[in-house]
């Protein structure tokens, strides 16, 4: 069972939700994000979902467009983002870690490799933004073998038949985008 299911058993046996928590990699400052993953989970953020900062985040609003900039600013590239998650785990080896990003991430470096790196510093669950469900399949298979989840989205406006697609896709959760950003 992976850290994701472990997590969300034990809150369904409490009756209890998931309280899931967004901070961008290395905003305002690379120092600061490690630091900031611990405070969430001592305030009692049950999954963190860690941002990978992308050039062009066309599916966030301001708030989170400004953080990229200001973490590709701060010169955090995605193997800095996964030497934040190898640090987080040196103190934390039991809350879930999703990444957070775009297909182009995972393009240039590939599925497997992808995968294998952020297996290897301790990463849970990916949510690709801008993933369709029918292009998931290569990708999910390459992030089940390292035990990682691969999270889809759903939105409003996400057809029934879509949706069921989405669920039986999708591992770790489904992702109920509200609103943008």
């Amino acid at each position: 069972m992976t850290r994701l299911a472990d997590k969300f058993s034990h809150l369904r046996s409490k009756q209890k939700k998931a309280f899931v928590s967004f901070v961008t990699a290395g905003d305002p400052e690379v120092s600061v994000t490690v630091p900031s993953m611990h405070a969430l989970v001592s305030g009692g953020v049950d999954v963190l979902e860690l941002g990978i900062p992308f050039s062009d985040p066309e599916a966030e609003g301001p708030s989170i467009q400004r953080s990229s900039e200001r973490a590709l600013a701060n010169g955090v590239r995605f193997d800095d983002v996964l030497a934040m998650v190898k640090l987080f785990r040196e103190d934390d080896t039991e809350t879930p870690v999703v990444l957070m990003g775009y297909l182009n991430t995972v393009l240039r470096i590939g599925y497997e490799e992808f995968s294998l790196r952020a297996a290897k510093s301790g990463v849970d669950g990916l949510i690709m933004v801008n993933l369709p469900p029918e292009e998931a399949a290569p990708l999910k298979l390459a992030l089940t073998a390292h035990g990682i989840d691969l999270i889809l989205l759903v939105a409003p406006t996400t057809t029934p038949n879509r949706a069921r697609r989405i669920v039986n896709t999708a591992s770790g959760f489904v992702y109920y985008v509200s609103l943008k950003g």
